[in-house]
């Protein structure tokens, strides 16, 4: 009778791991293209904007990154159901449903948006180089290069576990954070202290939405949920997969500010981050110099990585799909595909080559945030209507979700519009 009872309670464990591996397995398909872009859009860029956040207004920045939690979820989910349920991406439904001169406008917007945030990563990248005495002239031509060759693997699981890889690089800032210790209870008082009407706030307020509600994000979502083929059974493992990744890359940004909330700002330093030197040089005075540098580079260089191969990715994928080529990662390169292949690599190679030869970038930059602070509502107002026109009832939003989706899409859309005029000194 035991043996018979032992027998029974083995079975049974065997075919719940059986179960629980089966599905783990499901989970293992579909997770990635949610928490790769949400990981990308932790940038070099992001990063220094979350700095100068925590060291010019401390824990009162918190607030604002926890309420973009459901912006950002709600923005990006969209794009799964877009992708999976039409297996079209972003540009290839707006060249379908709007013509080909919108889709040519919102490719070639995007295409430079792209070529802008990648000099944005090879300069953190660079930056990360120059800390540990490597010139710009070695970082450059290598992390192109590598960049350019996790392309050409032919396959898009094997780019996505690369980025992924990457990214979670970004989280040895924690370890920065135990060094500090933040204090709880000035947390808490700092997340209740909002000074709205201060203009310095506010400012900062709206380039962390641009900051985290990226253009190319929608994208490369779309197509990311077409080349890695899944189906519409699979659309809410994939919601939960962006879920996590939105919560994730906020609590990036919240780790960053409590960082230098609780240090720069704690002091009342008058200091200014808008490099990677910078940065480092900044808490390097709390934790040392070696260790902020092993930790502040690590997080910055694995953030740049995977923004880098997320942007390019976008970039090509939404000028290809406009142009009607052909644009899969799973395919080794050919005849039907050297054009997506080509332009991968020529913007990698044009934005490298910006960064190696120009030394005051400033107008650049300008011009990109004006761009992108342009496309923010054009990018959503396409989103929107993408959602409504080519979607299925009984796959598109309705009821009070729609109602609220739609009414923080627009404070999106206003915040995207206010950039333009403090960064055009309007």
């Amino acid at each position: 009778m035991k043996e018979r009872i032992d027998s029974e309670i083995n079975n049974f464990s065997i075919n719940r791991l059986r179960r629980l591996w089966l599905e783990l397995k499901k989970w293992l398909i579909v997770i990635g293209p949610g928490l790769i872009v949400m990981l990308a859009d932790t940038d070099a860029g992001c990063l220094i904007t979350a700095e100068q956040s925590g060291a010019s207004y401390g824990y009162s920045m918190i607030l604002p990154q926890l309420l973009l939690i459901p912006i950002l979820f709600m923005v990006q989910e969209m794009t799964v159901r877009l992708g999976i349920v039409t297996k079209k991406g972003h540009g290839e439904l707006i060249r379908e449903y709007f013509g080909k001169f919108w889709a040519y406008v919102s490719a070639i917007t995007l295409m430079i948006s792209t070529i802008g945030a990648l000099l944005t990563e090879f300069i953190g990248i660079a930056g990360v180089g120059e800390l540990f005495g490597i010139s710009k002239w070695i970082t450059m031509p290598l992390s192109t290069f590598v960049l350019i060759l996790i392309a050409f693997l032919g396959s898009y699981h094997r780019v996505e576990k690369i980025g992924i890889i990457f990214g979670l690089f970004e989280l040895t800032f924690i370890i920065g954070i135990f060094m500090v210790h933040p204090n709880m209870g000035s947390i808490m008082v700092g997340i209740q202290s909002i000074p709205i009407h201060d203009d310095g706030y506010i400012y900062l307020i709206a380039a962390n939405v641009g900051a985290v509600i990226m253009p190319w994000m929608i994208f490369y979502q779309q197509s990311a949920v077409v080349d890695k083929g899944l189906k519409r059974n699979m659309i809410k493992k994939e919601q939960t997969d962006t879920m996590i990744g939105t919560f994730i890359t906020q609590g990036i940004m919240i780790g960053f500010i409590v960082l230098f909330a609780a240090t720069v700002f704690h002091d009342k330093i008058q200091t200014r981050e808008e490099n990677v030197g910078d940065l480092v040089t900044s808490i390097g005075k709390y934790i040392r110099m070696a260790p902020a540098k092993a930790i502040m580079g690590s997080s910055i260089l694995g953030g740049a990585l995977v923004a880098a191969i997320v942007v390019v990715l976008a970039g090509t994928w939404g000028m290809t799909e406009a142009l009607d080529w052909k644009h899969s990662l799973n395919e080794s390169i050919n005849r039907s595909n050297l054009g997506f292949y080509s332009m991968y690599s020529i913007v990698l190679i044009i934005s490298a080559l910006l960064v190696l030869f120009n030394e005051d970038l400033v107008s650049i930059a300008i011009t990109v945030e004006v761009i992108n602070a342009l496309m923010v509502p054009i990018v959503l107002g396409f989103l929107l209507m993408l959602e409504h026109k080519t979607l299925p009832k009984s796959y598109k939003m309705h009821g009070m979700y729609k109602n609220i989706v739609i009414f923080l899409s627009f404070i999106v859309m206003v915040f995207g519009i206010y950039m333009i005029f403090p960064v055009l000194n309007l």
